[in-house]
């Protein structure tokens, strides 16, 4: 799994069927213990209501396609959790309600 910042949607009016009213997520791979973007982006099927600015992380390859929303569908990036908190050597570096 990896950390990301949900950027921006993508939007496509084109697509294959199976794909049809899946929200596509425009995400940044961030470092976990800055929480500062690697300027590194991929596109992801979200299977969990992920928003603009939260922090998720997502799985790649044959995982995406493991979820309610995109089995049986062509998926290589999906959202799978919005992240609370990440704490790293007992120090909290983030908290999805910004308290702490």
């Amino acid at each position: 799994m990896t950390l990301a910042r949900v950027v921006g949607t993508v939007v496509s009016t084109r697509k294959e069927p199976k794909i049809e009213g899946i929200k596509f997520l425009l995400l940044e791979k961030i470092e976990p213990t800055t929480l500062k973007g690697k300027n590194d982006f991929v596109v992801a099927m979200d299977s969990v209501g992920a928003g603009p600015g939260e922090i998720v992380f997502y799985v790649s390859g044959s995982s995406s396609r493991m979820t309610s929303v995109t089995e049986g569908r062509p998926s290589d990036a999906t959202v799978t959790a919005i992240v609370d908190n990440i704490e790293v050597k007992g120090k909290l570096i983030y908290r999805k309600d910004g308290k702490g």
